[in-house]
């Protein structure tokens, strides 16, 4: 085995890293309207918990408003009290079959608690890079002081991981100056 195979083997888990905080990014509420804020919000219906967008058709009608028409008008109450329960501090509006959600603009004090928010996700998905950087470069040590991995080539490894979780940590920032611009212009 050489270095360069213990480097491709943590590119999935860097990638998953990125798509764990882009799912996380999306769900994080804004005045703007987006089906990702309930789409996973779990209803509980018929004993089990399902995540809404099963239940329901989720539209945007108008750039701060959810519409959400679920298939069955006997789903209306479950999915009322998962999104009281949800913590997005929405008020669900029923109108006959449909459940309105009209999302409020964003007040300074509630804009400062999500950049937080963002914050703390940003250094979650940082740790897990730096993690898995440590796991790769222990591997390459241990492959070079059991004579598998020659000395020029370690460092090779060490300058091409350290550039790849460059490149990573550079996704992290990409994606989290993204959500604050969105946070901060409305």
């Amino acid at each position: 085995m050489n270095y360069k195979e213990i480097i491709e083997r943590i590119k999935p888990e860097l990638e998953k890293a990125i798509s764990f905080l882009e799912e996380d990014l999306r769900k994080i509420r804004t005045s703007r309207a987006s089906p990702a804020l309930v789409e996973n919000v779990q209803v509980e219906c018929f004993g089990q918990k399902f995540p809404l967008k099963k239940l329901a058709l989720i539209s945007i009608p108008q750039p701060r408003q959810i519409l959400i028409q679920p298939w069955d008008s006997s789903y209306i109450e479950g999915i009322i009290k998962a999104i009281e329960n949800s913590g997005l501090g929405i008020s669900p509006v029923v109108e006959g079959n449909f459940i309105r959600l009209n999302l409020p603009p964003l007040t300074e004090e509630f804009r400062k608690t999500i950049l937080k928010t963002i914050s703390e996700k940003k250094e979650i998905a940082k740790k897990r890079i730096r993690y898995l950087r440590n796991d790769a470069w222990d591997e390459i040590q241990e492959k070079f002081k059991e004579g598998k991995i020659r000395e020029d080539d370690k460092f090779r490894a060490k300058d091409e991981l350290q550039k790849l979780v460059d490149e990573y940590n550079e996704k992290i920032e990409e994606l989290v100056e993204a959500k604050e611009k969105e946070i901060l212009e409305e």
